[in-house]
């Protein structure tokens, strides 16, 4: 399993990621555009297939591995002894010391551009964890975070038509992870954290998505007790949230944003 050096901060400019194409504009005149690459990397846990995702395939690892665990296919118990990784097949199989194979519930296909999926026994799991995190977050260390965010070189910056997700602690960013979809983007991040042992207490995560039951789901999951997008919110997004004691700030750009859940942890300053 590799070691990753923090802050992860994106690679605009690594091969692979992104590929140069002409075009004409609205004038009729010559163009140059990068645009986003798309993989199809299909996932084991040892040796049963879970998934096949559309991906830009820039840490199929951390991808593999939070996706088991914001599926609940790969809990605290079980320890990883290798992952292996084709880049050539686009192949990655997560390897524990679990003999038995994971038992699949039906999927829910999610809201999650994409098409995310979630397993039914996820839900089914979540009325176990409410966050009682009573850590504060100021509304000025937010801003700052955000436009430095905002400002960092990324593929979002380089192509567009990609999603950005970041763990942050206070002021410091510990990772900004990208991918066409933002499902893929936060499973990264709960890769991250489960290979790191990093714990989401005191922290918390900006997404370029919409806050959808997914977002919010796969934020508890992770015991991360603030949740911010520059998106907005679906109505059961801000139910969850509510329920499982998340707080969900929508609509985050410059000085302005719209908080519906949760508001204690937040100081205005």
């Amino acid at each position: 399993m590799q070691a990753y050096s923090l802050p992860i901060l994106p690679q605009p400019k690594r091969v692979g990621l992104s590929t140069e194409v002409m075009g004409i504009d609205e004038a009729q005149q010559p163009i140059s555009l990068r645009i986003i690459e798309e993989q199809a990397w299909t996932l084991y846990l040892n040796a049963t297939e879970i998934v096949t995702v559309m991906t830009i395939g820039d840490y199929p690892d951390l991808l593999a591995v939070g996706y088991l665990v914001n599926q609940n296919l790969l809990e605290n118990i079980n320890i990883i002894t290798a992952i292996d990784i084709d880049h050539e097949l686009q192949v990655v199989v997560v390897r524990t010391d679990a003999a038995a194979p994971p038992v699949l519930s039906r999927r829910i296909r999610t809201s999650g551009c994409a098409e995310g999926t979630m397993f039914e026994h996820v839900l089914e799991n979540l009325p176990k964890q409410i966050l009682n995190d009573t850590s504060i977050l100021s509304t000025d260390v937010m801003m700052q975070v955000l436009k430095r965010i905002n400002t960092t070189p990324s593929l979002y910056l380089e192509a567009g038509a990609i999603h950005g997700c970041c763990l942050c602690q206070q002021e410091n960013i510990i990772a900004y992870l990208e991918d066409v979809g933002r499902h893929n983007a936060v499973d990264k991040i709960a890769g991250l954290m489960h290979t790191h042992k990093l714990d989401g207490s005191g922290c918390w995560f900006y997404t370029t998505g919409r806050l959808t039951t997914e977002m919010v789901i796969k934020t508890v999951q992770m015991g991360i007790p603030i949740l911010v997008s520059r998106s907005g919110f679906t109505a059961a997004g801000v139910t969850f949230a509510q329920q499982y004691g998340l707080t969900l700030i929508g609509r985050a750009r410059g000085k302005r944003f719209q908080l519906l859940s949760h508001p204690e942890r937040i100081a205005f300053l």
